[in-house]
């Protein structure tokens, strides 16, 4: 009986340290879905932060230090300085799908694996861009705001606040990546025409299946009815979209931006604005977020703004979650990541 006593003792022993093994200290800098903090908890000493959102750079270094693994958000900066402070840190999950707010480079020289969410927010991005591009067009916002502020007083007539349509209307998309071909394939339902301009072109079967046709940047700005941004943020891109670009376009064009915000530049945005250089503007993201309360784009009638909700319905941000969560976990346990950069 002494010895079945003590196997048993040693069976359960051995049990307990595996589990603790198992058991990661992680740090997440904002709430997750309920399934994916459930997820996390199972295998991970979850340290949620729940103060001052973004949380403050002196505050996430203090709270990094021990932590194993690390779930940030877009507004999070990840930079050398946080990830030096991070001397255990083994993965990086993001629940996003850019990672420019992450110090890319010095990460992967730590080793540190970086998981982020691209495939899942897809279809969420491209939606909210057509409805910038129908609000811009068909003036939406301006109409509720009109109603709203008690200055609609007659009825109008024939030719008072014409929009635009959309139909047979020419689409220039920058980025044919995932979102952009979702892009294109709704553009096309909406009887729009599609070029665009990618690094490099997509394969001839892609193009005859999204009827896009692939041109230089100078042929997309001079011929598109509307613009619409879908590149990552980098150093390549950085106010791609600035006072060259706004005069090469039409007079009568749009310009949506779903991507990264400092990919305009929106001090040369407001001046073709203003000078009626370009006709108006759907913006989901800004060079500052949240968008300063002085920013002169406020004042503007030919401008709609959202409030960086790309990705946000319910639908998304649960599976954004879910993966987040997951990417992490997989990396902690040494195996391959859903998503990683």
């Amino acid at each position: 009986m002494k010895t079945i006593f003590l196997v048993v003792l040693n069976i359960i022993n051995g049990l307990t340290i595996y589990s603790m093994k198992k058991r990661f200290s992680v740090l997440v800098t904002r709430r997750l879905h309920r399934s994916a903090l459930e997820e996390l908890e199972k295998k991970c000493n979850v340290h949620l932060h729940s103060g001052e959102i973004p949380i403050a750079k002196k505050n996430l270094i203090n709270k990094i230090k021990d932590m194993e693994g690390l779930i940030c958000h877009p507004y999070d900066i990840v930079d050398e300085e946080v990830i030096s402070n991070a001397e255990n840190l083994k993965v990086i999950s993001t629940f996003s799908v850019g990672y420019d707010h992450i110090d890319i480079k010095i990460a992967k020289s730590r080793k540190i694996k970086i998981g982020y969410t691209p495939e899942v927010l897809t279809n969420a991005t491209a939606e909210l861009t057509i409805g910038l591009i129908l609000d811009i067009l068909r003036r939406i916002s301006e109409g509720d705001r009109i109603i709203r502020n008690k200055k609609w007083n007659q009825i109008f007539g024939a030719y008072d606040y014409t929009g635009t349509e959309i139909s047979g209307k020419i689409i220039g998309i920058i980025g044919m990546g995932r979102i952009g071909r979702e892009v294109a394939k709704k553009a096309n339902g909406l009887g729009m025409k599609v070029i665009y301009h990618n690094r490099k072109s997509v394969s001839k079967r892609l193009e005859r299946m999204l009827k896009a046709k692939y041109v230089s940047e100078n042929v997309l700005y001079k011929n598109s009815d509307i613009i619409s941004l879908h590149v990552p943020y980098n150093k390549n891109t950085h106010h791609l979209m600035n006072s060259k670009i706004f005069k090469k376009m039409k007079k009568t064009s749009f310009l949506i931006n779903t991507s990264r915000g400092k990919i305009v530049n929106e001090k040369h945005l407001v001046t073709a604005l203003k000078t009626k250089q370009i006709q108006g503007v759907g913006m989901d993201v800004y060079e500052v977020e949240p968008i300063k309360k002085d920013s002169p784009l406020l004042k503007l009638e030919n401008v709609v703004l959202a409030p960086h909700v790309g990705s946000s319905t319910k639908e998304t941000r649960q599976k954004m979650s879910d993966i987040t969560a997951k990417n992490l976990i997989l990396g902690l346990e040494g195996k391959r990541l859903l998503y990683s950069v």
